[in-house]
């Protein structure tokens, strides 16, 4: 099972609307279950860093198969696979995983705004599929 392009579309344009509705200006990216990028968009004004940001949050998200925010107090082996990963995983606020019929196929994650706000976006998204 995996996650189509039609659906992380469709969460990134979920994702864009509720920043909409907080005012706030953001980067959503989508990622697959390997933390690969599937879609991505960066709203006018939002950061030129909140590009990579929300991608780092999405994989750490898929590459976990849990909330990104959850992995900053993360065992000493997570934070090694993390760091491992040579940068690729951000463990911060920002992203949801994605399951379909309880199976990982990715993760959403958002970045430009607070913490909270990137996660309400990135969940906005995920409620979208």
């Amino acid at each position: 099972m995996s996650l189509t392009l039609s659906e992380a579309n469709r969460m990134v344009q979920a994702a864009l609307s509720k920043a909409d509705e907080l005012g706030v200006s953001v980067s959503i990216a989508v990622s697959d279950a390997g933390g690969n990028l599937l879609a991505f968009n960066r709203m006018a004004g939002a950061s030129a860093i909140s590009a990579t940001v929300a991608q780092g949050k999405a994989a750490a998200s898929a590459g976990f198969g849990r909330a990104s925010g959850s992995l900053q107090a993360a065992s000493p082996v997570i934070q090694a696979v993390i760091s491992a990963m040579g940068g690729r995983m951000l463990p911060a606020q920002g992203a949801v995983p994605v399951l379909k019929d309880g199976e990982l196929v990715g993760a959403i994650g958002g970045s430009g705004a607070t913490a909270q706000q990137d996660e309400d976006c990135a969940q906005a998204g995920l409620d979208a599929l």
